[in-house]
């Protein structure tokens, strides 16, 4: 089978391509360039560099396989950080990874790869696509390692492009994935994984979206208790995230509460940021829009643990199909710091039956 394999210059996509090549497969390297590295005044994260691209092409070398680098830097612009700096401006958090997956990774991909005759996409995710016995649908499950697992990252991903995904790694947990790279002596098994988004230069989300947006650039607005009082000025609700807690800057003055005081809402209207106990962060229930089912969408309320963040430990729930694209999802205990613009994924046991983006 001819398999194009997304080559990020980490350890992951590289095992995933040894892998695919030690089975037999045909298997073609391809790295997305995704900004101007000749450009002086252009800083990025640590990830997605020169020298990432020219890590992919020694390991592809190394597995003597073809490699190429294609330039996404449009298409990553358009569809992955100007959705990031509109969302922040906006007063929600974005998750640009989900973004890249769906609408670029997998989408142009997928196009690209039937170019070249591939059948099929591989990646060096954490996660698992099976078939399903009865239905013969693509069935997304969680990774073997759960402290590794990405299939949160994955939900918004089609059935056409799940049926043409591969997760080569996603069996095996992660030390065993830089074992192997050690034993095939690729020269990445050591190397160390990003932590960071890869166009986010120091980690600096504010700054960035300050040098992209106008908008958020100019924008200053009051922070107030949840009664309407105001408790001091902020240079932009870009620069917060519900929940958070440090940052807000707000010294201990008369009228401010001695209690720690949380982000509680962000209202991009009047650049308004609202704060108040930690107790007041939690909620019962959510609703999502531009849900994706993986299954059948629902017709009656479903059962399903729901993850409202990454590191969020899943949350039993009912979920249920409210029309046009949107969802209701029903914690059976509260939870804190439900986000707008996060991903709320519902899986049933580890299937991912379907997810979308929190109002």
């Amino acid at each position: 089978m001819r398999i194009v394999v997304a080559m990020s210059g980490g350890v992951d996509s590289s095992v995933a391509a040894a892998l695919l090549a030690e089975q037999g497969h045909e298997v073609i390297g391809v790295s997305m360039q995704l900004y101007d590295h000749s450009d002086p005044n252009q800083s990025f994260g640590s990830c997605c560099t020169l020298d990432d691209l020219h890590d992919a092409r020694r390991v592809a070398a190394a597995i003597n396989i073809p490699h190429y680098i294609l330039n996404f830097e449009r298409q990553f612009d358009a569809q992955v950080v100007s959705n990031f700096v509109h969302e922040y401006a906006s007063g929600r958090t974005p998750l640009p990874c989900a973004h890249c997956n769906s609408d670029l990774k997998f989408s142009t991909l997928l196009e690209r790869a039937r170019g070249l005759g591939a059948d099929r996409v591989a990646t060096g995710h954490y996660a698992r696509v099976e078939r399903d016995a009865a239905t013969g649908r693509p069935r997304l499950r969680r990774a073997i390692d759960p402290a590794k697992d990405q299939s949160y990252f994955l939900f918004s991903l089609t059935h056409e492009q799940l049926a043409c995904a591969l997760f080569p790694i996603g069996d095996q947990p992660k030390e065993a994935v830089r074992e192997y790279a050690r034993n095939r002596r690729l020269p990445v098994a050591d190397k160390p994984d990003s932590q960071e988004i890869c166009f986010i230069p120091d980690n600096d989300y504010a700054k960035f979206v300050t040098a992209h947006s106008p908008q958020a650039a100019v924008a200053q607005g009051a922070i107030v208790d949840q009664s309407g009082r105001e408790l001091g000025r902020h240079g932009g609700i870009h620069r917060f995230t519900v929940g958070q807690r440090k940052g807000l800057g707000l010294s201990s003055h008369a009228g401010v509460s001695a209690s720690p005081l949380y982000v509680l809402k962000l209202n991009p209207a009047d650049q308004q940021v609202i704060v108040g106990p930690k107790h007041a962060l939690q909620r019962t229930a959510l609703t999502a829009s531009g849900i994706n089912w993986l299954s059948d969408e629902p017709s009656a309320p479903l059962r399903v643990t729901a993850q409202i963040r990454h590191r969020h430990p899943p949350a039993e729930a009912t979920a249920r199909s409210i029309g046009n694209g949107r969802a209701e999802i029903v914690f059976d205990t509260p939870q804190m710091a439900v986000t707008p613009g996060q991903a709320v994924v519902l899986y049933q046991d580890d299937v991912v039956v379907g997810g979308g983006w929190i109002d």
